[in-house]
């Protein structure tokens, strides 16, 4: 994939990473589910975060070139672009500044949150307390 090194850095220059126009926090939640996509959207945006949404690798990738968020939400298996591939490319070209918690189902959370350097997990199905209170956590 070829991502535009030059426009990244001209649309994340001058402003705070991970901050929206109004000063808000953003969260990227990267997720092929589109019903779980649109209720962590309506429960985060509901405690003040403000929310992006990918569908995919690829589309997440294309998002935080537009808006670097202050914490990404990755789940794993995706089409186009899945959460490993996902992760290789944004650390490649942002390094570890932005924290990503993966969201998966998988009975091997843990390992694949190590896998790609991530700050840590959430199992899907998840309570809301508890995402909110990882989002609180790791948020920057």
């Amino acid at each position: 994939m070829s991502v535009d090194r030059a426009r990244i850095s001209a649309s994340v220059s001058g402003s705070k990473p991970g901050t929206s126009a109004d000063g808000s926090r953003t969260v990227l939640v990267v997720d092929d589910d589109r019903d779980l996509r649109n209720l962590v959207v309506y429960f985060l945006e509901t405690e003040g975060y403000s929310v992006r949404t990918a569908c995919d690798g690829r589309e997440g990738l294309q998002a935080v070139q537009e808006t670097m968020p202050s914490l990404i939400l990755l789940d794993m298996k995706m089409p186009v672009l899945d959460g490993w591939g996902f992760a290789r490319e944004f650390r490649a070209l942002y390094g570890f500044n932005v924290p990503i918690l993966v969201v998966t189902a998988a009975d091997d959370a843990k390992r694949r949150a190590d896998a790609i350097g991530a700050s840590g997990w959430i199992g899907k199905p998840f309570e809301l307390d508890a995402l909110l209170d990882a989002v609180a956590r790791h948020i920057h």
